[in-house]
Formats: C-alpha cells, sequence, structure tokens
C-alpha cells in the first residue's frame, strides 16, 4: 500500500459474485463495516446495477462498476455458463484493475478488497497493487471445508465411498456431499468455480464467513488452524436481529420486485402458524414434474400456503391446480424476511440455500428441507441431523420428491410433537444467532478484530 495521510480512515472496496445471494450477505457487512468507521465502495457488474431495484443504501456506501463482459445482459446473455466465467474472469479482472488504478489517485484511496471467494482473481488484482485481501465465503464453513478437501484432491473424484468422515465435521453420506461432487460431471463451470474458491487462499489476509461460531464449532475449529478465519455472521439486517443499526430492516437492494403488500396482508387474515411458506430462491428451477408433484403436495397437505414461483417457472403449473388452489397465495417474489418473521408463518419448504438456511435459523423458523443441487444437499443434511430444525422431503428413484411425501412433511412439522420440538429448537439457534451477533458476542468481536487490524495495517503502511 501507498503511503496514507495520517488521518486516513480505512477504505475498503466490497465485491461480490453478480447474485442475489451473494450481494445480499456482503452488502450487510459492508454496513457493519461503516457503523465501525470504515469507508466501502460496493463494486457491481454493469448488468447487475441495471437490475438492482430498491438502492437505499447508496448514502453511507459508494458504488463503482466492473465489466463481466456482458454489460447489457449478464450471465443471461452468454451462451453457456463456461462461456460466461471465462469472460468475466478475464474481463472482470482487468476492469477491476483499472478502478483500483483510478481510485488509488483519489482523494481517499483503497486499502482492502473484500472479495467473494468465487472471484479468486480479484485477490491477485489488490496484491498486484499491494492491496489488503480478504475472501468472504458465502457459503458455510462445511462446505467450504469440502471444496477445500476436493481442491487439494483429498477426496477421490467421481466419489467411490458411501460414507466420508472430514476433520471438524460429522460423518456424510455421499448423497449429502455438495452435488459438484455426488454427480462429478455436472456443471463443470460451477465445479471449478467452487472448488477453485480455495486456488491462492493462502494470500489472503483474512478469511471471512458468512456463519456464526457455535453453529459450526467444529469444522470452524479446524479451518482457524490454517486459514486466517473469523466467523462474522450471520450477515442479515440488523433489525432482524441485534437492533444496533437503525433503520436496517431488509438488505437494500432487489434484482425481483417483491409482492410485499398482497404477501403481508393475506398473511394478516390467517391463523397464527398455519402457513406454509414456500421458496425456491433465485436461481434454480423446478422440473415440470416436481412443480406439479410439489403443486398437488400442498394441497394435500391441507394448510394455508405461499408460493414463491418466478415469472418464467408458472408455465409448469396445471391450470386445474390453480383453480382449486383456494388455500393458497402464489406470488412472484415476496419479502422473505417480513413473511419469516410473521405470526401466521409455521414453516418454511426451502431449497436450504445458504442465505435461506441462515434466515430461518437467526429467526426461529422449522423447515421442510428440499435440497435440488450445489451445497443445498449439505445444508439439508445439517439441518435435519445436526441442528435438528427440520425434516427433510426425501426424493424417490427418480429424484423426484412425491407430493404424499410433502404433505406428509407439512402435517408433521404442523400437527405433531415433532414438530412442537423443532419449532423449540429453532427458538434456541435463533437466540445463539442473536448473542452472536450482538455487542461483546463472537462475531461481532471479529468483526472488530478485522476493522482494528485493517486499521494497524494501513497506519503501519503510513
Amino acid at each position: 500500500m501507498e503511503k496514507r495521510s495520517k488521518n486516513h480512515v480505512a477504505h475498503c472496496l466490497v465485491l461480490p459474485y453478480p447474485a442475489q445471494g451473494h450481494v445480499n450477505p456482503m452488502l450487510q457487512f459492508s454496513k457493519r463495516l461503516v457503523q465501525r468507521g470504515v469507508k466501502v465502495t460496493l463494486i457491481t457488474v454493469v448488468s447487475n446495477w441495471k437490475t438492482m431495484t430498491n438502492k437505499n443504501f447508496t448514502s453511507t456506501i459508494e458504488v463503482e462498476s466492473i465489466s463481466d463482459g456482458y454489460d447489457d445482459g449478464g450471465g443471461e446473455a452468454a451462451e453457456s455458463l463456461e462461456a460466461y466465467i471465462d469472460t468475466f474472469w478475464r474481463v472482470g479482472s482487468e476492469t477491476l484493475a483499472e478502478l483500483v488504478q483510478k481510485l488509488a489517485g483519489s482523494r481517499h484511496p483503497p486499502d482492502c478488497v473484500i472479495y467473494d471467494a468465487f472471484l479468486p482473481w480479484a485477490l491477485d488484482v489488490a496484491k498486484k497493487f499491494g492491496l489488503l485481501g480478504a475472501a468472504f465465503f458465502t457459503q458455510s464453513c462445511s462446505t467450504n471445508n469440502i471444496y477445500m478437501h476436493a481442491y487439494k484432491k483429498l477426496l477421490e473424484l467421481p466419489l467411490s465411498q458411501t460414507e466420508y468422515l472430514l476433520p471438524g465435521m460429522p460423518k456424510f453420506a455421499a448423497e449429502d456431499l455438495p452435488s459438484f461432487l455426488n454427480k462429478y460431471g455436472s456443471y463443470p463451470g460451477f465445479f471449478h468455480v467452487v472448488v477453485n474458491q480455495i486456488a491462492n487462499i493462502d494470500k489472503a489476509d483474512w478469511v471471512l464467513a458468512n456463519t456464526f461460531y457455535e453453529l459450526e464449532q467444529g469444522v470452524v475449529d479446524w479451518l482457524v488452524k490454517i486459514w486466517p478465519l473469523k466467523t462474522i455472521g450471520p450477515s442479515l439486517p440488523s433489525m432482524y436481529l441485534d437492533k444496533r443499526l437503525q433503520d436496517d430492516k431488509d438488505y437494500g437492494v432487489n434484482m425481483y420486485n417483491p409482492n410485499s403488500e398482497d404477501c403481508i396482508k393475506w398473511l394478516d387474515d390467517k391463523p397464527k402458524g398455519s402457513v406454509v411458506y414456500v421458496s425456491f430462491g433465485s436461481m434454480a428451477g423446478l422440473s415440470e414434474e416436481q412443480t406439479e408433484e410439489l403443486a398437488w403436495g400442498l394441497r394435500d397437505g391441507g394448510s394455508y400456503f405461499i408460493w414463491v414461483i418466478r415469472d418464467s417457472e408458472k408455465g409448469k403449473l396445471s391450470k386445474e391446480f390453480v383453480y382449486t388452489s383456494e388455500k393458497g397465495l402464489i406470488v412472484t417474489w415476496c419479502p422473505q424476511l417480513q413473511v419469516l418473521t410473521h405470526e401466521a408463518l409455521g414453516c418454511f419448504l426451502t431449497h436450504c440455500g445458504w442465505n435461506s438456511t441462515l434466515e430461518a435459523l437467526s429467526l426461529g423458523v422449522p423447515l421442510i428441507a428440499m435440497p435440488l443441487w450445489t451445497d443445498q444437499l449439505t445444508n439439508a443434511k445439517l439441518i435435519r441431523d445436526v441442528w435438528k430444525t427440520g425434516v427433510k422431503a426425501v426424493a424417490d428413484e427418480k429424484e423426484i420428491v412425491r407430493r404424499e411425501t410433502i404433505s406428509h412433511c407439512i402435517k408433521e412439522m404442523l400437527e405433531t410433537e415433532k414438530g412442537n420440538e423443532i419449532k423449540k429448537n429453532s427458538i434456541k439457534w435463533k437466540n445463539l444467532a442473536k448473542n452472536h451477533v450482538d455487542e461483546g458476542g463472537n462475531s461481532d468481536k471479529n468483526t472488530a478484530e478485522f476493522v482494528a487490524e485493517l486499521a494497524q495495517r494501513c497506519a503501519a503502511s503510513n
């Protein structure tokens, strides 16, 4: 780093992978840094910035853009995922270097790049300019540990065992490992991305993880021996946890327009604990057959439900179901945090993406786990068998979760003693999550340590 003035305030560039589930936690962590006096500039890709709505964080966080090579359409404009990644890695690296060069000559030059671990090339750019670098993992430490073992070839691929025991973790069946490993060869582009998160991590000054210590104690204890790891999560809006950031009620950006009023008004009329919330996140889609099975499973479960189905997926629903689903509300998007904290909610039927999993854990919501791919399979295993905050809707030999299984899971969660026990357990994790980010909690201390170390490094460069 170049010499800084005596009164220099540490300045971090924050670069997420351009997907809602990656932007949100990194943006929330940025707000925590700003609260502690750090200057933050969020870096988006041009195509991503164009699609974001509700950009209400910009009074405290500045924004700069780099290019992914597809400024008018993002990943959807690429001929394949592999083509997008190849182009983004090349063009992103070049345009990030140009941005750092530009900002280096400004009144407030950057000191550190906090980069999404999906984008390890950002660390190479940071080091080229003498900046500090912090990897930010948006997945669980358990998942990161599995990918590290795959990267170091300590896991033989294709998988040849039925069970695996990795350091600091419970025993996993092969089918509970991320899909890129247990279905080796599927999505080669993504396999390359997730495994290569580890490629240059030994050059990182810090490794930040959106989890909290008690949630993954064994694996965190193991990873801190080999990485400069700090758990700083759960990275949710403060008003849902410690309430120390006033008015921090949402993430601040949306790539979809939520049907907020319709959802909440509908929930207000429903009995306490009676509604199943169904959402599969912003990326993966269900097959037509799975969509139909889920639809009739929800109806046969007999409970009220809100089902989030993106416009691109709606054609998979039969007209017959739409006409007969009088107990359900189907929306294209909704304010998930508001739904998860509504007293009418009984449980959350989820794909087990890490953000949705952390949100549910942090808000005390029982889960029906219905994982589709990637780390969702691993998260589902932890939800059911380790944290005991939900049940799993198990797929058949054709990899379809049948309607009978779905309706059984709903009734089990809302109508049985087992469901009550899971609810009590969920409240335990909710309290732990709040304690970790509250003043003096483990995640709060780790964030404070990061800021102090950053300031110390900046001062040392004067």
